[in-house]
Protein backbone atom coordinates (compact mmCIF):
# COMPACT_ATOMS: atom_id res chain seq x y z
CA UNK A 1 0.00 0.00 0.00
CA UNK A 2 1.29 3.41 -0.99
CA UNK A 3 0.36 5.89 1.74
CA UNK A 4 1.56 9.28 0.50
CA UNK A 5 -0.32 8.88 -2.78
CA UNK A 6 -3.56 8.58 -0.82
CA UNK A 7 -3.20 11.48 1.61
CA UNK A 8 -5.91 14.16 1.50
CA UNK A 9 -5.03 17.14 -0.57
CA UNK A 10 -6.11 20.61 -1.70
CA UNK A 11 -5.89 21.70 -5.33
CA UNK A 12 -7.32 25.19 -5.70
CA UNK A 13 -11.07 24.85 -5.12
CA UNK A 14 -10.89 21.03 -5.32
CA UNK A 15 -10.12 18.37 -2.71
CA UNK A 16 -8.79 15.40 -4.70
CA UNK A 17 -9.36 11.96 -3.18
CA UNK A 18 -5.73 11.04 -3.87
CA UNK A 19 -2.55 12.44 -5.43
CA UNK A 20 -2.77 10.32 -8.58
CA UNK A 21 -3.18 12.20 -11.86
CA UNK A 22 -4.32 10.76 -15.16
CA UNK A 23 -2.27 12.96 -17.50
CA UNK A 24 -3.33 14.01 -21.00
CA UNK A 25 -3.05 11.27 -23.63
CA UNK A 26 -4.10 11.65 -27.26
CA UNK A 27 -6.57 8.89 -28.21
CA UNK A 28 -8.08 10.31 -31.45
CA UNK A 29 -11.64 9.08 -31.01
CA UNK A 30 -13.60 12.34 -31.55
CA UNK A 31 -16.74 12.12 -33.71
CA UNK A 32 -16.52 13.30 -37.33
CA UNK A 33 -17.21 15.68 -38.86
CA UNK A 34 -16.64 18.37 -36.24
CA UNK A 35 -14.05 16.84 -33.87
CA UNK A 36 -16.67 16.39 -31.16
CA UNK A 37 -16.20 14.55 -27.84
CA UNK A 38 -18.70 11.68 -27.66
CA UNK A 39 -20.31 8.95 -25.56
CA UNK A 40 -17.41 6.47 -25.71
CA UNK A 41 -15.04 9.22 -24.57
CA UNK A 42 -17.44 9.96 -21.68
CA UNK A 43 -17.36 6.27 -20.72
CA UNK A 44 -13.56 6.15 -20.98
CA UNK A 45 -12.99 9.10 -18.65
CA UNK A 46 -15.73 8.05 -16.21
CA UNK A 47 -14.10 4.60 -15.91
CA UNK A 48 -10.95 6.38 -14.69
CA UNK A 49 -12.63 8.90 -12.37
CA UNK A 50 -11.00 7.38 -9.28
CA UNK A 51 -7.90 9.44 -10.16
CA UNK A 52 -7.45 12.47 -7.93
CA UNK A 53 -7.36 14.55 -11.11
CA UNK A 54 -7.93 13.72 -14.77
CA UNK A 55 -6.41 15.98 -17.41
CA UNK A 56 -8.17 15.50 -20.73
CA UNK A 57 -6.43 14.65 -23.95
CA UNK A 58 -5.09 17.67 -25.83
CA UNK A 59 -8.04 19.69 -27.13
CA UNK A 60 -7.49 22.14 -29.96
CA UNK A 61 -8.52 25.74 -29.33
CA UNK A 62 -9.31 26.52 -32.99
CA UNK A 63 -9.66 24.82 -36.37
CA UNK A 64 -6.05 25.72 -37.23
CA UNK A 65 -4.63 24.57 -33.88
CA UNK A 66 -5.09 20.88 -34.76
CA UNK A 67 -2.15 18.55 -35.26
CA UNK A 68 -3.62 15.09 -35.75
CA UNK A 69 -6.70 13.46 -37.24
CA UNK A 70 -9.73 12.82 -35.01
CA UNK A 71 -8.61 14.89 -32.01
CA UNK A 72 -11.33 16.88 -30.20
CA UNK A 73 -11.83 20.64 -30.25
CA UNK A 74 -13.38 23.11 -27.83
CA UNK A 75 -14.22 26.10 -30.05
CA UNK A 76 -17.75 25.31 -31.31
CA UNK A 77 -21.03 24.94 -29.42
CA UNK A 78 -21.29 21.34 -30.61
CA UNK A 79 -17.84 20.60 -29.16
CA UNK A 80 -18.73 22.26 -25.86
CA UNK A 81 -21.86 20.11 -25.67
CA UNK A 82 -19.81 16.99 -26.43
CA UNK A 83 -17.39 17.74 -23.63
CA UNK A 84 -20.33 18.38 -21.27
CA UNK A 85 -21.19 14.65 -21.64
CA UNK A 86 -17.65 13.83 -20.50
CA UNK A 87 -17.53 16.18 -17.53
CA UNK A 88 -21.01 15.14 -16.36
CA UNK A 89 -19.96 11.47 -16.50
CA UNK A 90 -16.76 12.13 -14.52
CA UNK A 91 -18.53 14.27 -11.91
CA UNK A 92 -21.23 11.59 -11.52
CA UNK A 93 -18.40 9.30 -10.36
CA UNK A 94 -17.10 11.97 -7.95
CA UNK A 95 -14.10 12.73 -10.17
CA UNK A 96 -12.37 15.97 -11.16
CA UNK A 97 -11.27 16.88 -14.69
CA UNK A 98 -9.30 19.70 -16.29
CA UNK A 99 -9.26 20.32 -20.06
CA UNK A 100 -5.85 20.43 -21.70
CA UNK A 101 -5.88 23.34 -24.16
CA UNK A 102 -3.71 22.77 -27.20
CA UNK A 103 -2.30 24.60 -30.19
CA UNK A 104 0.23 22.49 -32.08
CA UNK A 105 1.82 25.33 -34.07
CA UNK A 106 4.11 23.81 -36.69
CA UNK A 107 3.46 20.19 -35.68
CA UNK A 108 0.73 19.59 -38.25
CA UNK A 109 -0.01 19.26 -41.95
CA UNK A 110 -2.29 21.39 -44.17
CA UNK A 111 -4.63 18.36 -44.49
CA UNK A 112 -5.47 18.71 -40.79
CA UNK A 113 -6.12 22.47 -40.83
CA UNK A 114 -8.25 23.08 -43.89
CA UNK A 115 -5.36 23.53 -46.30
CA UNK A 116 -3.77 26.41 -44.34
CA UNK A 117 -0.03 26.78 -43.81
CA UNK A 118 0.84 26.04 -40.17
CA UNK A 119 2.05 28.88 -37.92
CA UNK A 120 4.91 28.97 -35.43
CA UNK A 121 7.25 31.34 -33.64
CA UNK A 122 9.49 31.16 -36.71
CA UNK A 123 9.59 29.75 -40.23
CA UNK A 124 11.57 26.70 -39.06
CA UNK A 125 10.37 23.24 -40.06
CA UNK A 126 10.48 20.53 -37.40
CA UNK A 127 12.96 17.93 -38.64
CA UNK A 128 12.01 14.24 -38.79
CA UNK A 129 8.53 14.84 -37.38
CA UNK A 130 5.42 13.14 -38.70
CA UNK A 131 1.74 13.63 -37.87
CA UNK A 132 -1.25 11.54 -38.88
CA UNK A 133 -4.02 12.64 -41.19
CA UNK A 134 -7.37 11.14 -42.09
CA UNK A 135 -6.57 9.20 -45.26
CA UNK A 136 -10.08 7.83 -45.69
CA UNK A 137 -9.49 4.64 -43.70
CA UNK A 138 -9.70 3.78 -40.00
CA UNK A 139 -5.91 3.64 -39.81
CA UNK A 140 -3.99 6.88 -39.22
CA UNK A 141 -1.91 7.88 -42.26
CA UNK A 142 1.44 9.35 -41.23
CA UNK A 143 2.86 12.30 -43.21
CA UNK A 144 5.78 14.70 -42.76
CA UNK A 145 5.10 18.13 -41.29
CA UNK A 146 5.67 21.17 -43.52
CA UNK A 147 7.46 24.47 -43.07
CA UNK A 148 5.36 26.93 -41.03
CA UNK A 149 5.15 30.67 -41.42
CA UNK A 150 6.31 32.96 -38.63
CA UNK A 151 3.44 34.44 -36.65
CA UNK A 152 2.73 38.15 -37.02
CA UNK A 153 1.80 40.33 -34.03
CA UNK A 154 -1.83 40.03 -35.17
CA UNK A 155 -1.49 36.22 -35.18
CA UNK A 156 -0.11 36.31 -31.64
CA UNK A 157 -3.01 38.47 -30.46
CA UNK A 158 -5.54 36.21 -32.18
CA UNK A 159 -4.12 32.99 -30.74
CA UNK A 160 -3.98 34.54 -27.26
CA UNK A 161 -7.66 35.42 -27.63
CA UNK A 162 -8.36 31.86 -28.84
CA UNK A 163 -6.78 30.51 -25.65
CA UNK A 164 -8.80 32.91 -23.50
CA UNK A 165 -12.05 31.91 -25.21
CA UNK A 166 -11.18 28.22 -25.01
CA UNK A 167 -10.71 28.56 -21.25
CA UNK A 168 -14.17 30.11 -20.96
CA UNK A 169 -15.58 27.37 -23.20
CA UNK A 170 -14.01 24.71 -20.97
CA UNK A 171 -15.74 26.12 -17.90
CA UNK A 172 -19.02 26.26 -19.87
CA UNK A 173 -18.45 22.58 -20.76
CA UNK A 174 -18.25 21.72 -17.05
CA UNK A 175 -14.50 21.27 -16.64
CA UNK A 176 -13.09 22.05 -13.19
CA UNK A 177 -10.23 23.99 -14.78
CA UNK A 178 -7.79 23.97 -17.69
CA UNK A 179 -4.22 22.93 -18.34
CA UNK A 180 -2.26 24.99 -20.86
CA UNK A 181 -0.20 22.65 -23.06
CA UNK A 182 3.16 24.44 -23.21
CA UNK A 183 5.17 21.21 -23.60
CA UNK A 184 6.22 18.51 -26.07
CA UNK A 185 7.26 20.80 -28.89
CA UNK A 186 3.87 22.42 -29.54
CA UNK A 187 3.21 26.12 -30.17
CA UNK A 188 4.11 27.73 -26.84
CA UNK A 189 7.14 25.46 -26.56
CA UNK A 190 8.17 26.70 -30.04
CA UNK A 191 8.47 30.20 -28.57
CA UNK A 192 10.22 29.11 -25.35
CA UNK A 193 13.00 26.93 -26.74
CA UNK A 194 15.89 28.89 -28.24
CA UNK A 195 16.57 26.60 -31.20
CA UNK A 196 12.95 26.78 -32.43
CA UNK A 197 12.71 30.57 -32.17
CA UNK A 198 14.79 32.89 -34.36
CA UNK A 199 12.58 35.97 -33.99
CA UNK A 200 14.20 39.39 -33.67
CA UNK A 201 11.23 41.19 -32.06
CA UNK A 202 10.06 41.20 -28.42
CA UNK A 203 9.02 37.51 -28.69
CA UNK A 204 12.49 36.17 -29.57
CA UNK A 205 16.14 36.35 -28.63
CA UNK A 206 16.68 36.64 -24.87
CA UNK A 207 15.01 34.36 -22.36
CA UNK A 208 12.56 37.03 -21.16
CA UNK A 209 11.36 37.57 -24.74
CA UNK A 210 10.98 33.85 -25.44
CA UNK A 211 8.81 33.50 -22.33
CA UNK A 212 6.63 36.51 -23.27
CA UNK A 213 4.01 34.55 -25.25
CA UNK A 214 3.59 32.07 -22.38
CA UNK A 215 3.21 35.01 -20.00
CA UNK A 216 0.57 36.72 -22.16
CA UNK A 217 -1.48 33.57 -22.72
CA UNK A 218 -1.49 32.70 -19.00
CA UNK A 219 -2.43 36.29 -18.15
CA UNK A 220 -5.41 36.09 -20.52
CA UNK A 221 -6.65 32.78 -19.14
CA UNK A 222 -6.19 33.74 -15.48
CA UNK A 223 -8.14 36.95 -16.13
CA UNK A 224 -10.90 34.91 -17.80
CA UNK A 225 -11.43 32.04 -15.33
CA UNK A 226 -9.24 32.64 -12.25
CA UNK A 227 -5.75 31.45 -11.31
CA UNK A 228 -7.17 28.65 -9.14
CA UNK A 229 -8.53 26.98 -12.31
CA UNK A 230 -5.40 27.29 -14.47
CA UNK A 231 -2.55 24.76 -14.64
CA UNK A 232 0.38 24.68 -17.08
CA UNK A 233 2.30 21.74 -18.50
CA UNK A 234 6.00 22.11 -19.39
CA UNK A 235 8.54 19.58 -20.70
CA UNK A 236 11.86 21.13 -19.68
CA UNK A 237 14.36 18.46 -20.72
CA UNK A 238 12.65 16.78 -23.65
CA UNK A 239 13.38 17.48 -27.30
CA UNK A 240 10.03 16.25 -28.58
CA UNK A 241 8.89 17.41 -32.01
CA UNK A 242 12.23 19.06 -32.61
CA UNK A 243 12.19 21.77 -29.94
CA UNK A 244 15.56 22.16 -28.24
CA UNK A 245 16.71 24.81 -25.80
CA UNK A 246 20.37 25.77 -25.41
CA UNK A 247 20.04 26.22 -21.61
CA UNK A 248 16.96 24.27 -20.49
CA UNK A 249 17.68 24.30 -16.75
CA UNK A 250 17.98 28.09 -16.74
CA UNK A 251 15.07 28.67 -19.13
CA UNK A 252 12.59 26.43 -17.33
CA UNK A 253 13.52 27.57 -13.84
CA UNK A 254 12.74 31.09 -15.11
CA UNK A 255 9.46 29.82 -16.60
CA UNK A 256 8.49 28.31 -13.23
CA UNK A 257 9.25 31.59 -11.45
CA UNK A 258 7.18 33.47 -14.04
CA UNK A 259 4.22 31.10 -13.57
CA UNK A 260 4.56 31.44 -9.79
CA UNK A 261 3.86 35.18 -10.14
CA UNK A 262 0.50 34.30 -11.72
CA UNK A 263 -0.41 32.08 -8.70
CA UNK A 264 -1.64 29.33 -11.04
CA UNK A 265 -2.99 26.25 -9.28
CA UNK A 266 -0.40 23.79 -10.56
CA UNK A 267 2.67 23.26 -12.70
CA UNK A 268 2.78 19.90 -14.48
CA UNK A 269 6.24 18.69 -15.54
CA UNK A 270 6.49 16.06 -18.26
CA UNK A 271 9.71 14.13 -17.75
CA UNK A 272 11.47 12.23 -20.51
CA UNK A 273 9.75 8.86 -20.49
CA UNK A 274 11.29 6.62 -23.11
CA UNK A 275 12.83 3.48 -21.66
CA UNK A 276 16.54 4.37 -21.63
CA UNK A 277 16.09 8.12 -21.04
CA UNK A 278 18.11 9.79 -18.28
CA UNK A 279 16.30 10.73 -15.07
CA UNK A 280 15.50 14.38 -14.45
CA UNK A 281 18.24 15.66 -12.08
CA UNK A 282 17.11 16.03 -8.46
CA UNK A 283 18.91 19.38 -8.35
CA UNK A 284 16.62 20.64 -11.11
CA UNK A 285 13.53 19.39 -9.27
CA UNK A 286 14.69 21.22 -6.15
CA UNK A 287 15.17 24.39 -8.22
CA UNK A 288 11.63 24.02 -9.60
CA UNK A 289 10.25 23.56 -6.08
CA UNK A 290 12.02 26.73 -4.98
CA UNK A 291 10.80 28.72 -8.00
CA UNK A 292 7.17 27.57 -7.92
CA UNK A 293 5.12 27.61 -4.71
CA UNK A 294 1.93 26.02 -6.09
CA UNK A 295 1.14 22.36 -6.62
CA UNK A 296 3.84 20.48 -8.56
CA UNK A 297 2.86 17.46 -10.66
CA UNK A 298 5.43 15.19 -12.30
CA UNK A 299 4.69 12.52 -14.91
CA UNK A 300 6.93 10.03 -16.69
CA UNK A 301 7.90 6.40 -15.90
CA UNK A 302 6.54 6.45 -12.33
CA UNK A 303 5.54 3.41 -10.33
CA UNK A 304 4.04 3.45 -6.83
CA UNK A 305 7.43 3.36 -5.04
CA UNK A 306 9.00 6.09 -7.15
CA UNK A 307 5.88 8.25 -6.72
CA UNK A 308 5.95 7.71 -2.96
CA UNK A 309 9.57 8.84 -2.77
CA UNK A 310 8.94 11.95 -4.88
CA UNK A 311 6.10 13.05 -2.58
CA UNK A 312 7.92 12.15 0.66
CA UNK A 313 11.04 13.99 -0.51
CA UNK A 314 8.95 17.12 -1.07
CA UNK A 315 9.75 17.27 -4.79
CA UNK A 316 6.19 16.61 -6.00
CA UNK A 317 2.63 17.00 -4.69
CA UNK A 318 0.88 14.79 -7.26
CA UNK A 319 2.13 12.18 -9.73
CA UNK A 320 0.85 11.44 -13.22
CA UNK A 321 0.67 7.84 -14.46
CA UNK A 322 0.10 7.92 -18.23
CA UNK A 323 0.28 4.61 -20.05
CA UNK A 324 -0.72 2.54 -16.97
CA UNK A 325 -4.11 4.31 -17.01
CA UNK A 326 -4.80 3.10 -20.57
CA UNK A 327 -5.13 -0.58 -19.60
CA UNK A 328 -5.95 -0.12 -15.89
CA UNK A 329 -9.09 1.98 -15.48
CA UNK A 330 -8.98 1.22 -11.73
CA UNK A 331 -5.32 2.20 -11.40
CA UNK A 332 -5.59 3.93 -7.97
CA UNK A 333 -7.22 0.79 -6.51
CA UNK A 334 -4.49 -1.39 -8.00
CA UNK A 335 -1.74 0.86 -6.64
CA UNK A 336 -3.38 0.99 -3.20
CA UNK A 337 -3.61 -2.82 -2.90
CA UNK A 338 -0.50 -3.71 -4.90
CA UNK A 339 -2.52 -5.56 -7.52
CA UNK A 340 -0.73 -6.41 -10.81
CA UNK A 341 -1.02 -3.98 -13.73
CA UNK A 342 -2.18 -4.92 -17.23
CA UNK A 343 -0.25 -3.89 -20.35
CA UNK A 344 -2.00 -1.84 -23.04
CA UNK A 345 -2.24 -2.75 -26.72
CA UNK A 346 -0.17 -0.13 -28.62
CA UNK A 347 -2.07 -0.86 -31.84
CA UNK A 348 -5.30 0.60 -30.45
CA UNK A 349 -3.95 3.84 -28.97
CA UNK A 350 -4.98 6.16 -31.82
CA UNK A 351 -8.24 6.08 -33.75
CA UNK A 352 -10.78 3.29 -33.89
CA UNK A 353 -13.67 2.73 -31.50
CA UNK A 354 -14.34 1.02 -28.20
CA UNK A 355 -11.64 -1.65 -28.60
CA UNK A 356 -8.54 -0.60 -26.68
CA UNK A 357 -10.38 2.36 -25.14
CA UNK A 358 -13.20 1.21 -22.85
CA UNK A 359 -12.87 -2.61 -22.90
CA UNK A 360 -10.04 -2.96 -20.36
CA UNK A 361 -11.45 -4.65 -17.23
CA UNK A 362 -11.09 -3.69 -13.59
CA UNK A 363 -9.10 -6.06 -11.36
CA UNK A 364 -10.82 -9.17 -10.07
CA UNK A 365 -9.00 -10.87 -7.21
Amino acid sequence: MSLSLFQPFTLGRLTPKNRIVMPPMTRSRASQPGDVANDIMATYYAQRASAGLIVSEGTQISATAKGYAWTPGIYTQEQIAGWRKVTDAVHAKDGAIFAQLWHVGRVTHPDNIGGEQPISSSAIRAENVKVFVDNGSDEPGFVDVVEPRAMTKDDIQQVTEDYRQAALNAIEAGFDGIELHAANGYLINQFIDSEANDRSDEYGGCQENRLRFLDEVVTAMVDAIGADRVGVRLAPLTTLNGTVDANPIETYTAAAALLNKHSIVYLHIAEVDWDDAPDTPVSFKRAMRKAFQGVLIYAGRYNADKAEHAINDGLADMIGFGRPFVANPDLPERLFHGYPLEEHDPNTLFGGGEKGLIDYPTYKA
